[in-house]
C-alpha cells in the first residue's frame, strides 16, 4: 500500500490537550502507525514506511502515542502542559520532518552492545531530510542513509537519516557519506540540534555514542532489523506488553499472528472517535523565543 492510500482522522484543534491524529487505509479503517502500517514497502525491503510526527520547522512535540488504543498521534505531556521544543539559535523548531518507523520497538530490556544502554521503549526515530515538509501523519516512502546514536537520558535512542524517496535528490543519496556530499552541513546541524535542544528547559546535553559520528546505511539497517524482531516479540506476546516498567497498547487490526489483532466490531475499535477537526488553537507567543546556546563544538 503506497502512503497516498493512508489518510488522517483528526480529532479536536491541534495545540490542546485533547487533539488527536488517527491513520485510516484506503478503506477508511483505522490502523496502528505503531503496529499496522507494514515498515517495508516493497518486497526487497529497500524502501521503508515512515510516519511524520512532527513536520519541519514547527515546534509542537508530537508522537505516537503507546498508552491510547491505535496508537494516535497526540502532543507529548509533562507536568500537564503541552510540550514543544524550543528554537535554539540558528535552529527554528525541528529541522527535518520528524517521525518514526512503524513496526519497531527500542527495546527498554535489552543493552545495545555498541552503546551500553538499554532502549528507549518507543518506536525508531527517523530524521527524512527531503525538500518538502511533511504532514502530521502523513505516511511517506524512504530510503536509510544512516544513523546517530543519542544517548537521552541514559537510554540508546537512535535517530535514523532517512530521504523522500520521490525527493529530486533522492536518486544521489545512498549512503551517509552521500548526504555531507550534496547537502553540506545538515549532519553537523542535527548533530547540534539533538545535543542542545533540551538546554533551554533546564536539561544537560545531550550525548552520543560513537563520539557523534553518524553511522552508515548498512549499520542502520541492522539497527532497523534489530528493532523490527524486538517489536515481533512484542505483537506476537513473545515479550510482555505491560511491566513495572512499560504499558504498551498493542491492540492491531492487520497484524495476522498477533493475539492482540482485533476487528472492527470489538470494543477497542468501536470506541475510536469520528473524525472532527478543529482550527488549530493559538500557541504561546514565548514559544517562538530563539535561545543563544554556545554549547561545546561538534564533534563531526
Amino acid at each position: 500500500m503506497s502512503y497516498e492510500q493512508y489518510k488522517t482522522r483528526v480529532i479536536g484543534a491541534p495545540n490542546t490537550l485533547e487533539h488527536r491524529v488517527y491513520i485510516e487505509n484506503s478503506q477508511g479503517k483505522v490502523v496502528s502507525p505503531f503496529h499496522d502500517i507494514p515498515l517495508f514497502a516493497n518486497a526487497e525491503k529497500t524502501v521503508l514506511n515512515m510516519i511524520v510526527e512532527v513536520p519541519r520547522w514547527t515546534n509542537a512535540k508530537l508522537e505516537i502515542s503507546k498508552d491510547e488504543a491505535f496508537n494516535p498521534i497526540k502532543q507529548d505531556i509533562k507536568k500537564g502542559k503541552l510540550r514543544f521544543v524550543r528554537n535554539c539559535f540558528p535552529h527554528h523548531g525541528y529541522i527535518w520532518n520528524y517521525g518514526a518507523f512503524p513496526q519497531t520497538w527500542e527495546d527498554p530490556t535489552s543493552v545495545h552492545p555498541d552503546t551500553n544502554a538499554k532502549g528507549d521503549n518507543d518506536p525508531l526515530d527517523v530524521c527524512e531530510i527531503g525538500e518538502l515538509v511533511g504532514t502530521v501523519g502523513q505516511v511517506k516512502q524512504v530510503k536509510v542513509l544512516g544513523t546517530m546514536a543519542l544517548l537521552d537520558e541514559g537510554e540508546t535512542d537512535w535517530k535514523v537519516i532517512v530521504i523522500d524517496i520521490n525527493d529530486p535528490l533522492a536518486s544521489k543519496l545512498n549512503d551517509i557519506e552521500d548526504v555531507e556530499r550534496h547537502m553540506p552541513g545538515i549532519l553537523r546541524a542535527s548533530n547540534e540540534w539533538f545535543r542542545i535542544y533540551k538546554i533551554p528547559d533546564g536539561k544537560p546535553e545531550n550525548n552520543f555514542a560513537f563520539s557523534g559520528e553518524a553511522k552508515n546505511k548498512a549499520y542502520a539497517t541492522e539497527v532497523i532489523h534489530e528493532t523490527n524482531e524486538a517489536w515481533k516479540k512484542l505483537i506476537t506476546k513473545a515479550i510482555p506488553a505491560e511491566t513495572e516498567h512499560y504499558n504498551i497498547k498493542v491492540v492491531n487490526t492487520e497484524v495476522a499472528d498477533s493475539p492482540y489483532k482485533v476487528d472492527t466490531t470489538s470494543a477497542e475499535y468501536s470506541g475510536v472517535p469520528a473524525n472532527a477537526p478543529k482550527p488549530a488553537a493559538a500557541i504561546d507567543g514565548s514559544i517562538d523565543k530563539w535561545f543563544y546556546l554556545s554549547g561545546k563544538p561538534s564533534n563531526l
